[in-house]
């Protein structure tokens, strides 16, 4: 492994938490939403990610990370009593889309903190690196 691999991680860390953050930003501004063009209450989407090793190397070491899928989450909508909501059943219910915003605002803070610990990783790198240049010179 390079010692330029570990910028080439962090820069993959960073790009799938921001694809993480683009979409808890997409739950919270359809928290609201009762109807969408497939029909039916905004679905709560996740993101999978998995780790990219190098295969050429035997030794498989590890190269980044990368959002592999963007996933529904199949749990139920919730149900809330409206009678005047254009979108409410006969019996006034409407069916809600399934995000939480609380929990929405704990994903977006653990993707901010893992975000900045890639930040943190590439920018210690980078000192190692320029600290070895350094001794080059001498």
């Amino acid at each position: 492994m390079n010692s330029f691999s570990v910028f080439k991680v962090s820069a993959s860390a960073l790009n799938a938490q921001r694809q993480r953050m683009n979409v808890i930003a997409s739950n919270m501004a359809n928290v609201h939403s009762t109807r969408t063009e497939e029909g039916g209450p905004y679905r709560r989407k996740d993101v999978v990610f998995t780790a990219v090793s190098q295969q050429s190397n035997p030794d498989n070491h590890l190269i980044g990370v990368k959002v592999t899928e963007i996933v529904p989450d199949s749990s139920p909508f919730r149900k809330i009593y409206d009678p005047g909501h254009p979108d409410a059943d006969k019996e006034g219910f409407v069916m809600m889309p399934n995000v939480n915003s609380v929990e929405e605002m704990v994903n977006m803070m653990m993707a901010f903190r893992a975000y900045e610990a890639s930040v943190s990783a590439f920018n210690t790198s980078k000192a190692m690196v320029l600290k070895t240049l350094e001794l080059g010179r001498v």
